[in-house]
């Protein structure tokens, strides 16, 4: 099957979700970044010239400053030089589509796109535009997905818990909304985790989530016995449409 996030050559182009993504991916995303925890925690000269050279672009359509400001942070560290648009005052509010702004960002010789969009899929379309040569990181797109975020939470895990194999992880709180909990799903499957459970009331449960291989509990007592992660969700209020709750 033909994966977008994949060059020819099976080696990651995109980081778009991580639905689709081989374990062996994930594997080495995660053991890459343990590399890279010496080099905040531990070095008094928090910069390696990894990407030196190299345009990132940091293409926000929905506000976020602490994602942003860890994309930022982490580019820079890798010694990337950094744009942030500020698409309030950008040509998007003047009648500018994405692609449009899209192909002017290449013309300033963007290597990699940052991006974060209130629709789903914005990430997957500008990834299907862009030249070869350039990269597009998902930072969360609509209800879709949000790959950075279930890293992080797969990084966590395997640094407290060592395996995913003989885990029990439970979600809880707004899974309908949230587009971490899909990637944190996704990912935990994955690599292994033989058990993960959903944790919700009704009304914050997608249709049909047990087809994504979770347990589905609507009392959080008993869908919290015997678990090794707990994996907390906050509301997404901002996404609602209607009362989601009493």
């Amino acid at each position: 099957m033909n994966n977008p996030q994949l060059n020819k050559h099976g080696e990651l182009q995109h980081l778009l979700t991580t639905e689709g993504l081989p374990a062996r991916i994930l594997r080495d995303i995660l053991d890459k970044a343990a590399t890279f925890v010496e080099v905040s925690d531990k070095r008094e000269i928090k910069k390696i010239p990894l990407l030196h050279g190299k345009s990132v672009f940091n293409v926000f359509f929905e506000n976020s400053t602490r994602t942003r400001t860890t994309f930022e942070i982490a580019a820079k560290r890798l010694s990337a030089d950094v744009v942030n648009l500020n698409i309030g005052s950008s040509s998007t509010s003047k009648g500018e589509t994405l692609l449009d702004t899209v192909d002017n960002l290449c013309a300033m010789h963007a290597d990699m796109f940052v991006v974060r969009h209130a629709q789903s899929g914005a990430a997957h379309f500008i990834a299907r535009h862009v030249a070869p040569e350039i990269h597009v990181i998902n930072a969360g797109d609509g209800r879709h997905a949000h790959p950075t975020q279930a890293l992080l939470d797969m990084y966590t895990i395997r640094h407290y818990k060592k395996e995913f194999h003989n885990l029990r992880v439970a979600i809880v709180g707004d899974v309908l909304h949230s587009r971490v909990a899909r990637s944190q799903i996704h990912a935990l499957t994955t690599l292994g985790v033989p058990e993960v459970r959903v944790i919700a009331p009704r009304t914050l449960l997608p249709t049909m989530v047990e087809n994504l291989g979770v347990l589905v509990y609507h009392d959080m007592a008993l869908g919290l016995q015997d678990v090794d992660v707990v994996l907390m969700l906050r509301l997404q209020n901002e996404r609602m449409q209607g009362g989601a709750l009493p």
